[in-house]
């Protein structure tokens, strides 16, 4: 019996992009980190416009280096108009250039998974028990 081996993963991070590039330094962040947990995941930052890459040439990025399924993850903190109608459109053109060769998942805005409204929440918290004490959160 042979065994069909897993697909490869990806991940694309992708954020809406700025003029000012010091605007994607926590993205950059959170990149760097993934790479230190999970040094063999093929990733790529993506930006929706303004910044390099964007999201088709991210794509391309991971489908060259052998990805057969690419987690895409949003980083807005809400779903709106940006995550329901600029990115389909980019994804569907993707489809058409890679078939099934490539499955591409879009994952919900990060502001939307309660782990992040939790870190939101204690986050802006710690300002109230650092004002109280003097001390920076």
């Amino acid at each position: 019996m042979t065994m069909t081996p897993e697909p490869i993963d990806g991940m694309l991070l992708f954020a809406h992009g700025a003029r000012d590039a010091a605007w994607a330094r926590p993205f950059e962040a959170v990149a760097r980190r993934i790479a230190l947990q999970r040094p063999e995941l093929p990733l790529v930052l993506g930006f929706l416009e303004f910044m390099q890459p964007g999201l088709e040439a991210a794509a391309h990025q991971l489908a060259a280096r052998g990805c057969q399924r690419v987690h895409i993850v949003p980083m807005f903190l809400g779903t709106g108009g940006h995550v329901r109608r600029d990115i389909p459109p980019l994804i569907e053109r993707l489809v058409e250039q890679y078939g099934s060769r490539v499955e591409w998942l879009l994952h919900p805005a990060l502001g939307d998974q309660e782990r992040v409204i939790d870190a939101m929440t204690a986050a802006s918290l710690s300002w109230l028990d650092a004002s109280s004490d003097g001390s920076q959160p």
